[in-house]
């Protein structure tokens, strides 16, 4: 008798190949990161990559995770963003203080936030060149080199959201 098909390996609609499966996608993605593709991983990667390119912080993805009935506590949604980072999934990028985004795209580019509704758009690396870095400390090396250009309206007008940002989930950023 055939074992029932495991949820993670359920394609939720016809595929014309598995290769363009999300899921399995998702799947491929986390075990070529040496991440194994439990539950949790596979909802939060499903989450994060089917979107194309997005930031997103760790309060939206919970929510977003809710919404879609995902049973998980907002300590894994944490856990699980620092593990992808770790792989090299996500990129973490610190706008203000604590305040941490996650990018799904993990080239070479910058970012520009915007303090007025808390949004993060990127810009190509290409369009900022950096000149005049100070050579790194003996034993160092400079890895790489992130700008943050922050944004807010030129004349001081308050931008109105019907919700707190940390509801936007499903805003693209």
């Amino acid at each position: 008798m055939a074992q029932p098909q495991a949820a993670a390996d359920h394609i939720p609609w016809p595929q014309k190949s598995p290769a363009s499966c999300p899921i399995s996608a998702v799947k491929t993605r986390l075990r070529t990161a040496g991440l194994r593709p439990t539950r949790q991983r596979m909802a939060l990667g499903w989450l994060l990559f089917a979107k194309g390119d997005r930031h997103v912080s760790a309060e939206m993805l919970y929510e977003e995770a809710l919404r879609a009935r995902e049973p998980l506590s907002l300590a894994t949604v944490y856990n699980t963003l620092r593990q992808f980072s770790e792989a090299g999934l996500l990129r973490q990028v610190s706008v203000s203080g604590p305040k941490t985004f996650f990018d799904t795209n993990v080239s070479e580019h910058h970012h520009f936030y915007n303090e007025d509704d808390e949004t993060v758009v990127d810009i190509p690396g290409s369009m900022i060149q950096v000149a005049g870095l100070p050579e790194a400390p003996e034993g160092m090396m400079i890895s790489s080199v992130e700008v943050i250009v922050r944004l807010r309206r030129a004349d001081g007008s308050e931008v109105e959201t019907s919700m707190p940002v940390s509801k936007l989930a499903g805003h693209h950023a």
